[in-house]
């Protein structure tokens, strides 16, 4: 009775097994592989149904023996085919996931490039339109200096100059902020040597910055996303961190450019709260550019991160 039930049982599961191995094909494309598969569950039950019609038969004939073992070997090579076959599936795969993340890498980028083209345009858009406003404006109000002979009208026009003055300096600045013309200009080391230098005259923070990349360009893409990670990860030093003392290290190897990033700040659970701070903005730029981002930090232990990029 036992061995009833039992062959009851997996004659059901096969069938089962079965049928939703054929309703998968469509899914498969039809190949061969999932095919050889599919049929080895119907001919498993067949056998099974094969041995319930001996169990009540009583002792098999020799051709339903035959048969019976016949069919166990088709299931076996249709088993050993359709596994060697199914490496195609899983290169497919494969090929897939490979297609999808360059599908991501290339979004990521094109809005990288829109990102940073609207930055130019509207740092070139501030600076050579009101830049020329203020200067003119500056023209003027030099052109009444021989003209005014009180004191208070020399005390308005002379402090009118000077807020003209830290208009079109902080315009120059933010042009700058926005795109810098360093960067495109002179290469990812001379861009981050003047933004460390006009953040270290802040004496808010100690920014130490080595590098070995004097002179040395990469791809364009590759230096605004080193760039702009850099800038990242300072402000949430300076931000949230609160550290004192950042230490920068750029360096090119063979055919790796890597950037070591570390602060003593009070750093924070980087595995549960991977999320905050930009990280994932970070991490998606830098895949983008076919590169890795590891970032180590704990509670009261500062941080470190590592970006490494393929010259």
């Amino acid at each position: 009775m036992v061995r009833l039930v039992a062959l009851i049982i997996s004659i059901v599961v096969q069938i089962i097994a079965g049928i939703i191995a054929f309703r998968f094909m469509k899914l498969t494309k039809y190949r061969l592989s999932w095919i050889l598969l599919s049929s080895s569950f119907v001919f498993m039950a067949v056998r099974k149904i094969i041995q319930l019609f001996g169990f009540f038969r009583g002792a098999p004939s020799y051709t339903w023996q035959m048969i019976d073992e016949w069919l166990g070997v088709v299931v076996s090579v249709f088993i050993i085919w359709g596994v060697i076959l199914m490496r195609e599936i899983f290169i497919s795969l494969k090929r897939a996931d490979i297609d999808r993340l360059r599908s991501e890498n290339r979004i990521i980028t094109a809005i990288i490039n829109t990102e940073e083209n609207e930055r130019k345009r509207f740092a070139k858009d501030l600076h050579d339109g009101l830049g020329p406003i203020l200067s003119t404006v500056k023209m003027s109000l030099s052109a009444l200096t021989g003209k005014i002979k009180d004191a208070t009208g020399e005390m308005v026009l002379d402090n009118t100059g000077n807020l003209i003055n830290e208009a079109i300096n902080a315009i120059k600045e933010i042009s700058n902020n926005l795109s810098p013309h360093v960067l495109s200009n002179f290469g990812l080391s001379s861009a981050l040597n003047a933004f460390v230098s006009k953040i270290n005259q802040t004496e808010a923070i100690e920014i130490d910055l080595r590098s070995n990349m004097d002179g040395v360009r990469l791809h364009n893409d590759k230096e605004v996303v080193i760039y702009r990670t850099v800038c990242e990860l300072i402000n949430n030093s300076i931000r949230h961190a609160e550290a004192s003392k950042i230490d920068i290290e750029l360096n090119r190897h063979r055919k790796f450019v890597t950037l070591q990033f570390s602060d003593n700040g009070r750093g924070f659970d980087a595995a549960s709260d991977a999320g905050g701070m930009g990280l994932p903005n970070i991490k998606a730029r830098v895949r983008s550019v076919d590169g890795v981002f590891i970032i180590e930090s704990l509670p009261g232990s500062g941080t470190n991160a590592l970006i490494k990029i393929t010259e």
